[in-house]
């Protein structure tokens, strides 16, 4: 009796966690702030980093599902059943050969969710994922311009991704490759607290 409620409580643990997101104050990837353009934007430089993904296709709905599959693998789904801690923040964007966090112009294609994995880890470190749709990488680094927004992100992700390629036009950085996002907050966040990014990459 008592390992069956054992059991359905960590069922239940996990099924909030899948559902409802990422808790606040998380630790965050490091990053070196290269220069800032007003109050919102910043142009950073990101070391290499591990990050967890599986594909995403089809309506935002496939959102839950993909954040279920990646929260699995961190929460023990793996061949060594390793727990790992989560950080911040969730990245989603366009799939693309080798490197990139939700990009507004592929959302009619193919996109990536993305869990940036401990800092402390190497590849090697890693254990294979039980699912198969989860893809385990080491980023380059990379340097990226930055643009913080509060509210329902789903709403505002193109006007703000807009908003930067305007700030950076005539500017000594270049756009590198496609727009993306990160989410930081769980669901429950009222909008004016929530911290979402878009983000672009750049180069002089």
């Amino acid at each position: 009796m008592l390992d069956s409620i054992s059991e359905f409580l960590s069922s239940l643990g996990f099924a909030i966690v899948a559902t409802v997101g990422i808790n606040m104050g998380t630790p965050e990837p490091r990053y070196s702030v290269l220069e800032r353009i007003g109050e919102r934007i910043e142009i950073r430089a990101y070391p290499p980093r591990l990050v967890a993904e599986t594909p995403m296709s089809g309506p935002d709905g496939k959102q839950s599902a993909a954040f279920s599959i990646l929260a699995g693998y961190i929460f023990g789904a793996n061949h060594a059943q390793r727990k790992f801690a989560m950080t911040t923040p969730v990245e989603i964007g366009t799939r693309i050969g080798m490197t990139a966090p939700v990009a507004i112009e592929g959302r009619q294609g193919a996109q990536t969710m993305r869990f940036f994995l401990p800092a402390d880890l190497t590849l090697a470190d890693l254990p294979e994922p039980d699912d198969s749709r989860v893809s385990l990488r080491e980023l380059p680094a990379a340097t990226v311009a930055t643009l913080r927004f509060s509210g329902l992100s789903d709403h505002r992700d193109a006007a703000e991704i807009q908003a930067l390629t305007a700030a950076l036009a005539g500017g000594p950085w270049k756009i590198a490759g496609p727009a993306s996002s990160y989410y930081y907050n769980p669901p429950w966040t009222l909008p004016p607290l929530r911290h979402n990014e878009v983000v672009i990459p750049v180069t002089r």
